[in-house]
C-alpha cells in the first residue's frame, strides 16, 4: 500500500458516509483524478441476482466467477473457508489509481474523515481514534479538528486535495 493513495470515511450507520461519497467522487473526478472505492459490509451480502447465471454459478459451486461486458466486468470470489480479507489486500487488488476512498474500516490505521451527524445522537470518534484527520458534519460547534460542512461537497473536496492527494 505504500504508493497508493487512502482516505478512509468513519461513522457510525446513517452517518451519512454513503450519500457523501456519491456527491464527492465526481467533483474528485472532475478534477481528472482516478477514484477506487472499498466498501466493507458487516454482514452477508449478494452483488448478483438470484436466478441470474453468475448467482447459479457461484451457488452451483465455483470459487470464482468473473463477469463481463464491453461496459464493465466484476469478480466475484467466494471465501469458502478462507479468512476474510485484510485492507491491505483487497488494495493490493485494486487498478492504479490517485485515490481509494474506503468505507467502513473504522479501525483500519490509514487517514480518515469522521462523517458525523448530530440528529444521530452518537458520540464523536475523532477523540479515540488519531488518524481522524477532519470531521464531516451538520453541527457548527467548535471542535479541535479542521471541521468540514457535510452539506458543502466542494468543502471537502478542497480539504482532500489540499491534504491529502497534494
Amino acid at each position: 500500500m505504500p504508493d497508493l493513495k487512502l482516505l478512509g470515511l468513519a461513522g457510525y450507520s446513517g452517518s451519512s458516509k454513503t450519500t457523501l461519497l456519491e456527491k464527492i467522487i465526481p467533483l474528485l473526478t472532475a478534477q481528472g483524478l482516478r477514484i477506487a472505492v472499498i466498501k466493507h459490509a458487516h454482514h452477508d451480502f449478494e452483488i448478483d441476482k438470484p436466478g441470474k447465471d453468475s448467482y447459479r454459478q457461484r451457488k452451483a459451486g465455483a470459487s470464482e466467477v468473473l463477469i463481463s461486458s464491453a461496459y464493465r466486468w466484476a469478480l466475484i470470489h467466494e471465501l469458502g473457508h478462507e479468512t476474510e480479507p485484510t485492507l491491505e489486500d483487497l488494495c493490493a487488488r485494486l487498478s492504479p489509481c490517485d485515490l481509494a476512498l474506503v468505507e467502513g474500516y473504522k479501525y483500519a490505521a490509514i487517514p480518515k474523515l469522521e462523517v458525523h451527524r448530530q440528529e444521530c445522537g452518537h458520540p464523536h470518534l475523532f477523540s479515540s481514534d488519531a488518524r481522524i484527520i477532519a470531521i464531516v458534519t451538520d453541527n457548527k460547534v467548535p471542535l479541535p479538528l479542521p471541521v468540514l460542512d457535510i452539506n458543502v461537497p466542494q468543502e471537502v473536496v478542497t480539504f482532500i486535495l489540499k491534504n491529502i492527494i497534494r
